[in-house]
């Protein structure tokens, strides 16, 4: 799943990080779950998660046993939406595509 269109508009590896989030909205992410699912060096997913927190879309609980970073609830899409509806033009084509 991706996040919602109006949070698409950032930095390539915050998106990545956000869209990350979104898949496991359940249950959030470790540091190191989302370093495996972003193609990106450490040091630029501190920075996306840094700005991400910085502007509310994200946010990091401390479990019983380990600590996961969610992403907000007005990032998540809803569930029931039409998928299409959701999405812009270019993220069509990107879809198309295959990009």
């Amino acid at each position: 799943m991706r996040a919602r269109r109006e949070f698409r508009d950032r930095r390539d590896v915050e998106v990545e990080v956000l869209d990350a989030l979104v898949d496991r909205a359940d249950e959030g992410m470790t540091v190191f779950e989302v370093r495996a699912a972003v193609d990106t060096d450490i040091d630029e997913i501190e920075a996306a998660l840094a700005s991400l927190k910085q502007d509310g879309l994200i946010s990091v609980r401390d479990g019983e046993d380990r600590v996961v970073i969610l992403a907000d609830d007005r990032v998540v899409p809803d569930p029931d939406a039409d998928p299409h509806e959701e999405q812009g033009f270019l993220d069509a084509v990107r879809e198309r595509l295959g990009l």
